[in-house]
């Protein structure tokens, strides 16, 4: 019998991995910290944590209300396919 390979979430590629090095980098380029970010988005402090970290999925949705609050285009944060 084989052993089976550990299966990798979508959060582990290459492009999702971007997105969360680039939705990190917008936040310190604004010069802005989680707990600020999250009263804008009015959130908690960790749902900003978890989003960075991949922990949660960021939907097209949420990824849009980043982009806002860091007047940033919602291509930024996307790599090029």
């Amino acid at each position: 019998m084989e052993p089976s390979k550990p299966k990798r979430g979508a959060v582990h590629t290459p492009e999702y991995q971007f997105l969360l090095t680039r939705l990190r980098r917008a936040r310190i380029a604004c010069g802005l910290t989680q707990v600020q970010v999250a009263k804008a988005l009015r959130r908690p402090q960790s749902y900003v944590t978890k989003c960075e970290l991949g922990e949660r999925r960021l939907d097209p949705i949420d990824l849009a209300r980043f982009a806002k609050v860091y007047q940033k285009p919602i291509r930024y944060f996307l790599p090029k396919l």
